[in-house]
């Protein structure tokens, strides 16, 4: 485990993790990825409204949205040189397509985003109404997209992680209200998918994460509220050496306090 200010973003690229930490920082932390150690720092001027990153081994870079500003920063890990570009709207998730380009799921007007890496809008798709606060988008071989998205301040809101064509409807899902049981979910949070299908899927307030079939069924419980403890709010998939990485955030006093990388064999 990787314990420290609370995580907002976590990524593997050669071997290599990178964590990016609380709110205010404005320092991207690069560890090993056997041994967790701590290789160096990248300082990004303006990451500190940040809460998401992904990472792009096409064009060896890190794509980290702004929530305030509304740009994307897009981090040159050859020379750490940081350019931006325009969502146009509020920006909190980040996925990289087999294609290389960016999927910005942008919470408020509940829209995916695909973007070029400088920053050229390729298409938008607009999502149903009952998809509410969509958070985390993911692209998959056949051109659908999975998405999670629920949120426990909007009465009756449902709790999904869903299957959605390019045009933007719903085509199956798993979840409903808001539960914790095998078939329910308490605001997924984040999604990752394996070789061969399977979705991995962060269940924030239920602390725990979930495995689901290719098909969307109920698979198993891969991380239960006992080991994790806090709330699980980013992930990324290590499929060459079959780990997870979980980034966890401890809420106390209405806030989150501390973090640290969960890592996991599977």
């Amino acid at each position: 485990m990787i314990q420290g200010d609370g995580v907002w973003g976590v990524t593997l690229l050669d071997n290599l993790i990178y964590v990016l930490r609380d709110k205010t920082s404005q320092q991207i932390a690069v560890y090993d990825a056997e041994s967790y150690r701590l290789q160096r720092k990248i300082t990004a001027p303006r990451l500190y409204d940040s809460c998401d990153m992904a990472a792009c081994p096409y064009y060896q870079c890190l794509y980290v949205p702004g929530v305030n500003d509304q740009l994307i920063h897009r981090v040159a890990l050859y020379n750490d040189c940081v350019t931006t570009w325009s969502v146009n709207d509020t920006a909190k998730y980040l996925s990289v397509t087999d294609t290389h380009s960016v999927l910005v799921t942008c919470q408020e007007v509940r829209k995916i985003k695909e973007f070029s890496t400088d920053g050229k809008l390729l298409r938008e798709i607009q999502l149903q109404q009952n998809v509410v606060r969509p958070r985390h988008t993911i692209q998959l071989t056949s051109g659908e997209f999975l998405v999670c998205h629920g949120d426990v301040d909007i009465p009756l809101a449902l709790h999904h992680v869903c299957l959605i064509g390019s045009d933007g409807h719903v085509i199956k899902s798993f979840g409903g209200r808001e539960g914790s049981g095998t078939q329910r979910l308490n605001m997924p949070s984040y999604l990752a998918v394996d070789r061969n299908g399977f979705v991995f899927v962060a269940d924030a307030d239920n602390c725990r994460v979930l495995l689901l079939s290719p098909a969307l069924t109920f698979v198993r419980e891969v991380l239960s509220r006992e080991q994790l403890k806090w709330k699980p709010l980013r992930m990324c998939l290590d499929s060459d050496r079959s780990r997870l990485y979980i980034g966890v955030n401890e809420w106390e006093d209405d806030h989150y306090t501390r973090g640290r990388v969960v890592v996991v064999d599977i």
